[in-house]
């Protein structure tokens, strides 16, 4: 059964470094919605250390594959990381420091990524 290009999905991934099989899982989720379906993240709390240029690179949980693969994965199929400001500010994160798919995008842009009819994957 294949998913109409209407479907969208939204992920929350709130985990990083400090929690890795569950930043791994969120990406799972988010790289197979990608496959058929617009899909975005939505990145907070100790996520956000994921957002930066290699924040990924040394990000392996026992038994999965690389979180770094799993993020270009889900670049290369459209997919967008929306890191919350308050996260990136908290953390000294700026715009030059994002890795690539990564914006800076808060509260506004989610709620209306819900409101056009995404679907929460947590």
């Amino acid at each position: 059964m294949t998913t109409p290009a209407t479907d969208k999905y939204l992920v929350n991934c709130q985990d990083g470094a400090a929690h890795p099989e569950r930043a791994t899982i969120s990406f799972i989720l988010a790289v197979t919605a990608s496959k058929t379906a617009e899909t975005a993240m939505f990145m907070s709390s100790d996520a956000a250390t994921l957002c930066v240029k290699r924040g990924a690179d040394s990000v392996v949980a026992d038994g999965y594959e690389p979180l770094r693969d799993l993020m270009a994965a889900f670049v290369a199929n459209g997919g967008k990381m929306w890191l919350c400001p308050a996260c990136a500010k908290a953390k000294g994160i700026t715009q030059t420091d994002l890795a690539e798919g990564v914006e800076i995008a808060g509260a506004p842009r989610t709620m209306a990524f819900l409101q056009a009819g995404a679907k929460l994957l947590a």
